[in-house]
């Protein structure tokens, strides 16, 4: 594919662009500037060769000093002979000769000269877009080391209250607000476990306690469908606040295995797994270790098993392999389109039913998403080969 000169260039950086307009400038007006004094040097020599008279005849007989002045006078050209006018053209010849072969050498060492300079301006331009871009390399670099766990930083951008000066200062700006939002989510996640999980233990004990046996044949059935429904209500909570903190990342890190994480989860996850009739594979036999937070990845590997048995088939199978730096999960479950696959990492999608169904809250593969992100990883997921559906966990 042939490039344009304009997509070429669009292309580099904006610190080479600016230092080749700057050599391109200077060569620019270096040409034209040439151009303008050959064309004056032409001219001017063409008007002093007009102005040149000269006098070939015999040398004087009487004494000469070495360094006594002449002053040659161009003969006449009505008197001359025919020998005479050969040897005015022939020194007209020569002079025209001097004078292109000067304008050459004056044209070919100018432009040299000129390539040099630009060449030499170039580099100037580097130095100097160097220095003018110095403070946005250092917003750059800071607004890099700013994220969710450090918003208290700032740019704090010192010098003139100029342009760059006052793009710091609304980047600032826009730190404090988004300092503000993220200080308002950390307290309603803070409080929400208390405010929200609390009523619901104190409602499940109530109807625990008041629906006590002996009941009628009646009211057994409406204290489990109350317990159900008091149960899931608690999980979706769990789930919520999940995510929550998910999203906000990890609090404090430390060098976890995911190998053994994976033997934990399949072990807390066989039960499930035999009472739907899904076997699960492992194969973990090198460690993988990630750095991050143990709790947050144990949940990112649970909700990926736990999705791979909850949508699948009666005798199906659940295969975890761990090769790394990845993480794969495999059911064979029923056929996933691809055009669907990005939903299924939304909050509350499922593939096959709506948000009232009763299988599960839709959040599982969202808060995997979240995680990952959380610990620089990333999830993707694909149709499997036959059918189902393979996640892959990548860590960098």
């Amino acid at each position: 594919m042939r490039l344009s000169p304009r997509a070429l260039l669009g292309g580099l950086p904006f610190r080479a662009r600016l230092a080749a307009a700057i050599s391109l400038l200077f060569l620019l007006a270096g040409t034209a500037l040439l151009a303008f004094v050959v064309l004056l040097a032409r001219y001017g020599t063409e008007q002093q060769v007009q102005g040149l008279s000269i006098t070939y005849g015999q040398a004087p007989s009487g004494p000469t000093t070495p360094f006594g002045p002449s002053h040659p006078s161009r003969p006449d050209r009505r008197s001359s002979g025919p020998s005479d006018g050969a040897m005015i053209q022939k020194i007209d010849q020569t002079v025209q000769a001097v004078q292109d072969t000067a304008l050459r050498q004056m044209v070919l060492w100018s432009a040299v000269c000129l390539l040099v300079m630009a060449l030499l301006a170039g580099q100037l331009g580097w130095w100097l877009a160097g220095r003018a871009l110095r403070p946005v390399a250092s917003m750059t670099a800071a607004a890099r080391r700013i994220s969710e766990q450090n918003l208290h930083q700032r740019l704090a951008l010192t010098g003139p209250d100029d342009e760059l000066h006052r793009l710091a200062d609304t980047f600032d700006t826009m730190l404090d607000r988004l300092e503000k939002a993220f200080e308002s989510q950390r307290r309603f996640v803070a409080n929400a476990s208390h405010e929200l999980k609390t009523p619901l233990a104190a409602q499940r004990t109530t109807l625990q306690v008041g629906l006590a046996d002996p009941l009628s044949e009646s009211l057994v059935g409406v204290r489990e469908d109350l317990l159900t429904t008091n149960r899931e209500a608690e999980q979706l909570i769990n789930a919520l606040l999940l995510l929550a903190r998910s999203d906000r990342g990890p609090d404090e890190t430390e060098s976890v295995d995911l190998a053994e994480t994976a033997r934990l989860v399949t072990a807390e996850l066989a039960p499930q797994a035999l009472e739907n009739g899904v076997r699960i594979d492992l194969s973990a036999d090198t460690p993988l270790v990630v750095v991050g937070d143990p709790v947050l990845l144990r949940h990112l590997l649970t909700n990926l098993i736990r999705n791979a048995i909850q949508y699948n088939h009666p005798g199906g199978c659940v295969s975890v392999r761990l090769d790394a730096p990845t993480v794969t999960v495999t059911n064979t479950g029923p056929h996933v389109p691809v055009e669907r696959i990005p939903d299924l990492f939304e909050p509350f999608r499922r593939l096959d039913v709506d948000r009232t169904a009763t299988t599960g809250h839709g959040l599982g593969l969202s808060i995997a998403a979240s995680i990952a992100e959380a610990h620089h990883a990333t999830l993707t997921a694909r149709p499997g080969a036959e059918s189902g559906l393979a996640l892959t966990l990548r860590f960098p």
